[in-house]
This record gives structure tokens, sequence and C-alpha cells, in this order.
């Protein structure tokens, strides 16, 4: 019941931060680091990818579907986070400290978090509960 109803919520989000990519890219372009080539094409099929992930996570068909998922999300999400990591050095410098270490911190710490509950809601792992063999 709970991995169903964090299943709900994370493709809720995934969905939501899919559209925000769609519809005002601007925010991720800014924080998108200089190397990444096609920066305009990257944000616009990274919030395809969280839609089709978020799909994925919530359709009643196929677990197999539900597990892949899970795991182009939690893929996903590994891949975004040099552009979280640009972000918090970017802001830090900053005279003013940008957003500051109250919502950097939280938000590096939660990246991996998100990467576990995609495997888990998506039905990839068990962890931490695994049951007995």
């Amino acid at each position: 019941m709970i991995r169903a109803a964090l299943r709900w919520i994370l493709a809720a989000f995934y969905a939501l931060a899919g559209w925000a990519h769609l519809t005002d890219p601007a925010p991720f372009l800014s924080i998108m680091p200089h190397a990444v080539p096609a920066a305009e094409a990257v944000v616009f099929w990274t919030g395809i990818a969280e839609i089709l992930g978020a799909i994925a996570l919530v359709q009643p068909w196929s677990e197999k579907l539900r597990r892949w998922g899970g795991i182009g999300l939690a893929l996903y999400a590994l891949c975004v986070f040099p552009a979280n990591i640009n972000h918090f050095v970017m802001d830090m410098a900053r005279e003013d400290s940008g957003l500051g270490l109250a919502y950097h911190l939280p938000r590096m710490v939660a990246q991996p978090i998100l990467i576990w509950l995609a495997l888990w809601v998506g039905g990839v792992t068990d962890w931490p509960r695994r049951r007995p063999t």
C-alpha cells in the first residue's frame, strides 16, 4: 500500500517536473553545465523522459514496464546530478550565496533517495526490506 502511494506521488512529482521542463525551460537552462551540448534539446528531452517515466510507473497493465520506468527515472536522476552540483556551486559562489545551504544540502541528499525511491516503487528492489529466502 505504501509502495503504491509513493509510486503515485513520485510519478506526480516527475510529471510536474517534466511539464515544467517543457513549458518553462529557462530555470533548467540556467543551471546546465556549460560543457553540455545542445542544452535546449537536453532540457526538452529530459522533460519528455520525466513524463514518460511517470506514466510507466503508474500504468496498470505491465509490471515489466513499471520496472523499466523505475530504472529510467533512477538513471535520469543520476544523470542530472551534475546539473544539481553545478547549480549548487554557481549559486553558492554568488555574493549573496543564492538560495543558500538550507536549499542545496537537502537537494544533494535527496538525489540518492530519489534514485532509490524510483527503483523501489518501480519494483526493481525490495531493499532495505528484503524477504528472507
